[in-house]
C-alpha cells in the first residue's frame, strides 16, 4: 500500500550540495555546518502492506515525525521516490494531491488540531463538509463515529467541554470520517494519562483491525510500538536501523543501538490485545 525508496529529506537552502554531502557513509558534520542544513531522513526505504498497522520508533530528532510527513507530502521529499498502491505521488499535480489527502489518506495529530468553534459533530463532519457531502449524510456519518469511538451522545458538545483524552477520540472519529485507506498518526495519545492511553491504545487496535485500515504510527514509547504495532521501525538520526516485529528487535537486535534501545521493555502478553487480535496471535 506504501512503499518509500531511497528517500532523503533536506533542510537547508542548497539540498543538492548536502546530499553529495550526506551519501557518504560518514557524512562530514562540519560540512552541514556550513550548509547550514540539517538531514531529516536519510534513504529510508520502506514497505507498509495493506492492513498493516506498522509503528515508526525512536528518540526526538530521529526522523520519525518527518518521514511520516512524507507520505502525503505534507514534507516535500528531497530525493527518492513514494508510492501509494503503486502509483508515484511525487509526479503528480496540487489537485490530484488534494484528492489524495482528503479521500485516501487520514491523519491525526498529537495536539488534536480540532476547531473550538465548531461542535463536536461538525469537527468529525468537516472532511466530508470539505468534500462538499449533504448535511445529513455527514451528520450520520459523524454520529456513526462517535459510537465506534465511544462518545456516543457527545455530538452537540463544544470541543472545550471535552478532556484531552475525548478531544483525541473525535480526531480519531474525523480521520475516519472519510474512509480512508490510510491513517497516518503522529504521537497521537503521548500527551495522555497513562490508563487513558492504554484504553485508547486498546480502542484504536480493535478498530484498527476491524476497519482494515494501513497505519503509520509514530511514537517513542518502546512499550506503545510492542503493544499496537504489526512491525516497528527503529530510527536512528534520519535511518532506519532496523524493521521487525517487537520478538524479532528483542531478540536479535540489529546493532548495539537497537538492543540498548529495547532492553527495557516489556514483551507483550495476549492479555495485553484485543480479544480479536489476541485470537490471531494465538
Amino acid at each position: 500500500m506504501i512503499e518509500l525508496e531511497d528517500v532523503w529529506k533536506v533542510f537547508g537552502t542548497d539540498e543538492r550540495a548536502v546530499l553529495v554531502e550526506t551519501r557518504r557513509p560518514e557524512p562530514d558534520e562540519d560540512v552541514l555546518k556550513r550548509l547550514r542544513a540539517v538531514v531529516g531522513v536519510r534513504g529510508a526505504s520502506l514497505c507498509v502492506k495493506k492492513g498493516e498497522l506498522v509503528c515508526l520508533m525512536g528518540l526526538s530528532g530521529s526522523g520519525k515525525s518527518t518521514l511520516v510527513r512524507l507520505v502525503n507530502r505534507l514534507l516535500e521529499p528531497s530525493t527518492g521516490r513514494v508510492r501509494i498502491d503503486g502509483s508515484d505521488i511525487l509526479s503528480i499535480g496540487p489537485k490530484s494531491l488534494r484528492e489524495l489527502r482528503s479521500r485516501r489518506i487520514g491523519m491525526v495529530f498529537q495536539s488534536h488540531a480540532l476547531l473550538a468553534h465548531l461542535s463536536v459533530r461538525d469537527n468529525v463532519a468537516l472532511p466530508l463538509e470539505i468534500r462538499g457531502v449533504a448535511r445529513t449524510q455527514r451528520e450520520d456519518r459523524a454520529d456513526e463515529l462517535l459510537v465506534r469511538v465511544g462518545l456516543e451522545g457527545l455530538g452537540d458538545r463544544r470541543i472545550t467541554a471535552l478532556s484531552g483524552g475525548m478531544q483525541q477520540r473525535v480526531g480519531l472519529a474525523r480521520a475516519l470520517a472519510a474512509d480512508p485507506d490510510i491513517l497516518l498518526m503522529d504521537e497521537p495519545f503521548s500527551a495522555l494519562d497513562p490508563l487513558i492511553r492504554h484504553d485508547l491504545q486498546t480502542q484504536f487496535m480493535a478498530l484498527s483491525r476491524e476497519l482494515g485500515k494501513t497505519t503509520v504510527f509514530v511514537t517513542h514509547d518502546v512499550d506503545e510500538a510492542f503493544r499496537i504495532a504489526d512491525r516497528v521501525v527503529l530510527m536512528r538520526a534520519g535511518r532506519i536501523v532496523q524493521v521487525g516485529t517487537a520478538d524479532t528487535l528483542l531478540s536479535q537486535p540489529a546493532d548495539d543501538y537497537v538492543r540498548r534501545f529495547v532492553q527495557n521493555a516489556r514483551r507483550p502478553a495476549l492479555s495485553d490485545f484485543p480479544p480479536a487480535k489476541a485470537r490471531a496471535i494465538a
